[in-house]
């Protein structure tokens, strides 16, 4: 099998991140990692080295590749920035836009004043982080965009907002977060295109090769 990624690093990040309220809640979201996850694979198939930077999954980690396990944005960060350098930056993950201010030590009692009120700070923008860099940026970066309407629209402008040359977006107002299936939208400096739905590998796949072409 010809190999179009061999001596490339791609760094990716995949699942959800976890933004600690106490011992025993967080904030979340619905990411399963396995769109993720699926673009690792398909970028080692063709001979990337990848490193898979992933939030808390029920995925075992795949074979031939770097996988840093984290839980919150800010490990995902300080993760992403220490794997690098790297050839293509692909932001899978579902990062929470924000986070306790004062995670508590001790569990919070369930009573009404309790979470009346729970001050948020904002997690840092990892994809714009990477997309901004001076100096060592990747030479492909690459976000992701879930969105419930106006998919082709908000990504579009997702990607000038973020500086990032490609974005991938889906529609998830369906079944798309822990399913086996995706259709996504990929928008880039020259247009957009629509790939209909189809296995997520598939889709991680096609993603790859049209990396390869990119480099």
């Amino acid at each position: 099998m010809a190999e179009p990624l061999a001596g490339r690093h791609v760094l990716i990040t995949a699942g959800p991140t976890r933004e600690p309220i106490d011992p025993v809640r967080y904030i979340s979201n619905h990411s399963s990692g396995q769109q993720g996850y699926a673009i690792a694979a398909a970028c080692a198939a063709l001979g990337a080295r990848v490193t898979l930077v992933s939030g808390p999954t029920a995925l075992p980690d795949p074979d031939g590749m770097t996988v840093v396990r984290v839980e919150t944005a800010l490990d995902m960060l300080a993760a992403v920035e220490a794997a690098m350098p790297a050839d293509v930056f692909i932001a899978v993950a579902a990062v929470a836009d924000w986070r306790p201010a004062a995670p508590s030590d001790t569990k919070i009692k369930a009573d009404k004043s309790s979470f009346a009120t729970l001050p948020l700070i904002e997690n840092p923008d990892i994809l714009k982080t990477i997309s901004h860099l001076v100096s060592g940026r990747p030479g492909l970066v690459v976000g992701f965009a879930a969105e419930t309407h106006d998919v082709e629209a908000l990504a579009t402008a997702k990607r000038v907002r973020k500086g990032c040359d490609w974005i991938v977006a889906n529609d998830v107002s369906g079944d798309v977060m822990g399913g086996a299936e995706n259709a996504v939208t990929l928008v880039t400096e020259a247009g957009s295109e629509h790939w209909p739905r189809a296995p997520k590998g598939e889709i991680a796949a096609r993603l790859a090769s049209r990396i390869a072409e990119a480099l």
